[in-house]
């Protein structure tokens, strides 16, 4: 008799090479507003990119705004990405959330706690939370580590 084919098992490794750290911003400001008041305090450069799109409810396209600066150090890149597609967010379970702030950082740089005191410096932003991306329980979440 015949056995069956031996099965063999792979473990993948989910570990991301780059650092990376993630601020939900609650701003009213507008995100081209809010890219400049980061490029200003944070001296950095943030452009406005492609739009991350995704197909709603009813057929209609959501759209949420992002901003990119990697001219800096190949070792560090800044993104800006809007939560806010009209009356959607691209992370539900975030709604009080406005942007997103995510900073890669390869050889870990990143001073966490000296970037929360800078951004909570802007007088246009209400609040800013350090969020941990392995809590984060949304299917959107891989649209933040792009």
């Amino acid at each position: 008799m015949k056995g069956r084919p031996k099965v063999t098992r792979i473990q993948l490794d989910d570990h991301i090479d780059d650092e990376f750290a993630i601020f939900g911003l609650v701003s009213t400001e507008a995100d081209y507003k809010l890219s400049q008041l980061l490029n200003k305090k944070l001296k950095i450069a943030l452009k406005n990119i492609e739009t991350i799109d995704l197909p709603g409810v009813g057929g209609i396209k959501l759209s949420f705004s992002r901003f990119a600066d990697t001219s800096g150090s190949p070792e560090i890149s800044f993104n800006l990405i809007s939560n806010r597609s009209d009356k959607n967010w691209l992370l539900k379970k975030l709604k009080k959330i406005d942007y997103f702030f995510r900073i890669n950082s390869a050889d870990s740089k990143c001073n966490i706690e000296q970037i929360t005191s800078i951004l909570r410096e802007i007088d246009r932003i209400t609040a800013v939370f350090n969020l941990d991306p392995k809590e984060i329980k949304d299917k959107n979440l891989v649209y933040l580590t792009l």
